[in-house]
């Protein structure tokens, strides 16, 4: 399907290895946009120099490059390996230096508002109209650890991708046990998954974001859809977005295990002796893993900004 055919745009983000299985998921994702009919890219993060500290890099920079690519697609996908718990650095990276109120759809619609009634925006600050689209998310993070507790940051932290610009998240997901290179391969429903959440993006370009369809799992939180909430007597408030609540009841809480917490020796050592274990059974593996990966491999819609078709 050719662009102009195209009923809209995807950006795939990717912040692992070239054909990780980060990549490979976000590939699984992106051929299922496609197949819905949109216009897919991949973007590495990893090969792109981004400063979140000091933008004013000129051309050395590439933020503004993939801000415009952000600007121009219709849905997102982002795509982390899972790294101390949270996503990896480049995409830290990246949020700090894409987001903010250049990119904040209320900052933006006022000014805009403002300077289309020829008012002073007040806020002296870049507002470009094209933020203000329709746009539609799918967050993805896999991690080699089989425990929650080693992955609980990730898909809040990907939420700082999409609630700036008031992108509506369709789909999101947590994969575990891929701790060796490309090994989500071996997850039998693991790319299918993924593929889902890139059907979500695809079938749903254009959609207003109070009409797009959350598919993904179930959480505590309304809007987010996640579990991560912080408990002060009997007021809950989301961690993730910000969303308020109050519990039915005062609260009683007895603390079962400590020793699953990260900061306990002994749960490190405990996810350590399950980082060695998993190395060990993906290693007599490593053909059929290589196998089941090269045709992600084979199949590569990424840009750059020294080889796009912009």
């Amino acid at each position: 399907m050719s662009s102009a055919e195209a009923r809209g745009k995807v950006l795939g983000l990717s912040g692992g290895q070239p054909d990780g299985s980060a990549e490979i998921l976000l590939k699984a994702a992106l051929r299922a946009a496609a197949e819905a009919g949109a216009e897919v890219e991949l973007v590495r993060l990893g090969e792109l120099r981004l400063d979140y500290a000091d933008p004013g890099l000129g051309e050395e920079d590439d933020g503004e490059w993939l801000f415009e690519r952000l600007l121009a697609c219709d849905g997102l996908i982002v795509s982390t390996p899972i790294i101390t718990r949270s996503v990896a650095p480049v995409v830290k990276v990246a949020i700090d230096r894409l987001l903010g109120p250049n990119a904040d759809a209320a900052f933006v619609e006022a000014i805009v508002a403002a300077r289309r009634e020829g008012r002073d925006p007040v806020v002296p600050m870049r507002a470009d109209e094209r933020v203000l689209r329709p746009r539609v998310a799918g967050l993805i993070a896999v991690g080699g650890s089989l425990t929650d507790n080693w992955k609980s940051l990730a898909l809040p932290t990907l939420h700082s991708f999409a609630f700036s610009m008031h992108i509506a998240v369709a789909d999101q997901v947590v994969f575990a046990g891929a701790g060796s290179p490309k090994s989500i391969v071996l997850d039998a429903d693991g790319p299918a998954r993924a593929a889902a959440v890139g059907l979500a993006v695809g079938e749903q370009l254009g959609v207003a974001f109070e009409e797009v369809e959350y598919r993904g799992a179930p959480g505590l939180c309304p809007m987010c859809h996640l579990n991560a909430l912080e408990v002060r007597g009997r007021q809950v408030e989301c961690v993730t977005c910000g969303a308020r609540g109050e519990l039915a009841a005062e609260p009683s809480l007895t603390w079962t295990d400590l020793t699953t917490s990260v900061i306990s020796m002994e749960e490190k050592r405990n996810h350590f002796a399950e980082v060695l274990q998993t190395a060990k059974a993906h290693g007599s593996r490593r053909e059929e893993i290589e196998a089941a990966a090269a045709p992600y491999a084979d199949w590569d819609p990424s840009v750059s900004p020294n080889a796009s078709t912009s």
